[in-house]
């Protein structure tokens, strides 16, 4: 049990990955629930985020009900294994983290409010795991597209790190970095799993510490 837990929770090696493969997995076109295209192009002036927040299932779902929000998708990120299988990821040995894919109109919700989402909505205290979720691919983490995107990371991480000491939690465990490559999940039942499972698993789980927006400036 101890050997499975370390195994599973310490990142692999970029040369001992999976090799994966070559050519991307095929996606399906549209949201389940909303009925907007998963790949883009995106409307113009349509802004992106790419998060892990342990299961992707209940996290995609968090996030195809905050208003403002055009599509979301689920998929990987933060790895070394090129256009890995979910089995694959499975393993621990691809380096991915369960992502979720959010594209949203900056017109009706900043990316700083998409942040304040996601740091409400899981533990970030909790190292390569969430809940029962145990593993490198549970990971809490945020991959940024812009210098902007980083910045308002940081500072939102800064704020709400602050709050949960107050709470009695420790420091924030979650990875920020600069988004390499969202692998889409190819197979139809994982994106909006929930709507189409309604009584699905979903390990998602909240600290209660609210995070303030509107500091990150």
């Amino acid at each position: 049990m101890l050997f499975d837990f370390a195994s599973k929770t310490k990142m692999v090696e970029r040369e001992k990955a999976l090799p994966g493969r070559s050519e991307p997995r095929p996606v399906p076109s549209t949201h389940f629930v909303l009925g907007t295209p998963l790949q883009g192009p995106f409307p113009d002036g349509y802004q992106t985020a790419v998060v892990g927040m342990g299961c992707y299932w209940g996290a995609e779902r968090t996030f195809w009900q905050t208003p403002g929000v055009y599509t979301t998708a689920v998929g990987y990120a933060g790895g070394f294994t090129p256009n890995p299988t979910y089995e694959e990821v499975c393993t621990a040995k691809t380096g991915h983290t369960e992502a979720v894919l959010v594209v949203f109109d900056p017109e009706k919700i900043s990316y700083e409010e998409i942040l304040k989402t996601f740091w409400e909505n899981h533990d970030p205290t909790q190292a390569m795991r969430q809940g029962n979720d145990v593993g490198t691919q549970y990971r809490s983490a945020i991959y940024t597209t812009t210098p902007e995107q980083a910045e308002i990371a940081a500072a939102t991480k800064e704020t709400f790190e602050a709050r949960l000491r107050e709470a009695g939690y420790g420091p924030i465990a979650t990875e920020i970095a600069p988004l390499d490559t969202f692998y889409y999940e190819s197979d139809d039942v994982h994106q909006q799993y929930l709507a189409k499972v309604p009584n699905g698993y979903c390990g998602l789980g909240g600290t209660g510490v609210s995070c303030p927006v509107g500091l990150s400036a």
